[in-house]
């Protein structure tokens, strides 16, 4: 965990290094809890990897943003070692230098580590890792609940991250249950002095791109959409993004996925009814269905139909904005 640690700190040390306006060494060492001594090590580091260090007229440092050339690219290696490198302790590091040295260059893997590189959210996965390491409850401060719509603390015993860091899969000590808690919905963390005391419930669940896990049901789904829908499934919800294709032959893009839930896709086609068109998914379109039939009455789209609706529900219309 030490080198995953460090890896997440030189992410943040880029991401601070690149965002106007420049900061002062003392600012830097408070947001990354780093001494001045190991800042000029890392420093070190990203002018050997080609980043170009530089200092304003009160002695800040900065990085200026278009250092850079477009022509770089991520080969398929680096980018399958990435992904196994922030979720693992990254012992095997032969190309990490190469990877470090292309970041922010290739757009998939832009998206797969925006986490990383934000120094508020990557301060919350260090913490949170620590817990891990030492086996300790930790407290998530003023998490931001969407299903209970409410803001609240949990005191929770952390079991894995899911892919990029961008959820946290832990055991509720309230709920007696293991649940899916979505980093950036963090305020805080606290790493307590109780240790793990529920480690027999503790398992890691498959997850669907929505963050759900399987229950009974399962559904598969295929979708064609518009670019702006594609940009805007990816950016709600992170996880789809290993699931969207660009079709070069029609313009637009596929989204095919194995979902437990239908209620998350179904919120979003709802939401962008005139961009995106429904290729497979019979229990979707059934779902959707049934959604419109009761729009304007007292059943909400969490309630689910007790019968199928009409099979022979049409596909919506074609993808706009291809």
């Amino acid at each position: 965990m030490h080198n995953q640690n460090k890896i997440l700190r030189v992410f943040q040390l880029i991401n601070l290094l690149k965002t106007e306006p420049a900061k002062s060494m003392r600012h830097i060492s408070d947001v990354l809890n780093s001494t001045e001594r190991t800042l000029y090590r890392y420093f070190n580091l990203l002018e050997e990897l080609g980043f170009q260090i530089h200092r304003d007229e009160l002695n800040r440092v900065y990085i200026p943003s278009d250092h850079i050339g477009n022509e770089v690219a991520f080969s398929r290696d680096e980018i399958v070692f990435l992904k196994k490198l922030l979720q693992s302790a990254g012992k095997n590091v032969k190309i990490k230098d190469s990877i470090l040295s292309k970041l922010l260059v290739h757009s998939d893997v832009q998206i797969g580590t925006r986490l990383a590189l934000n120094a508020h959210l990557g301060k919350i996965v260090e913490t949170i890792s620590q817990g891990l390491d030492t086996k300790r409850q930790v407290v998530l401060r003023k998490y931001h609940s969407f299903h209970t719509n409410s803001i609240s603390d949990r005191i929770v015993e952390p079991i894995a991250f899911t892919e990029n860091y961008r959820s946290l899969i832990a055991f509720e000590l309230a709920s007696k249950q293991n649940k899916i808690y979505n980093i950036d919905r963090i305020t805080s963390v606290e790493v307590t002095k109780h240790p793990f005391r529920n480690g027999k419930h503790h398992r890691v669940e498959e997850l669907d791109p929505f963050g759900f896990t399987r229950k009974d049901d399962e559904f598969n789904i295929e979708l064609h959409m518009s670019m702006r829908a594609a940009l805007l499934l990816k950016e709600e919800y992170p996880m789809t993004v290993e699931n969207i294709r660009l079709l070069e032959t029609q313009g637009y893009y596929s989204f095919k996925a194995r979902v437990f839930d239908l209620r998350p896709i179904a919120r979003f086609i709802l939401g962008l009814s005139q961009e995106i068109n429904i290729i497979q998914g019979k229990e979707l379109i059934e779902f959707l269905d049934y959604q419109l039939k009761h729009v304007f009455t007292k059943k909400s789209l969490e309630t689910r139909p007790t019968k199928p609706a009409a099979r022979s529900a049409k596909k919506l219309t074609e993808p706009r904005n291809k």
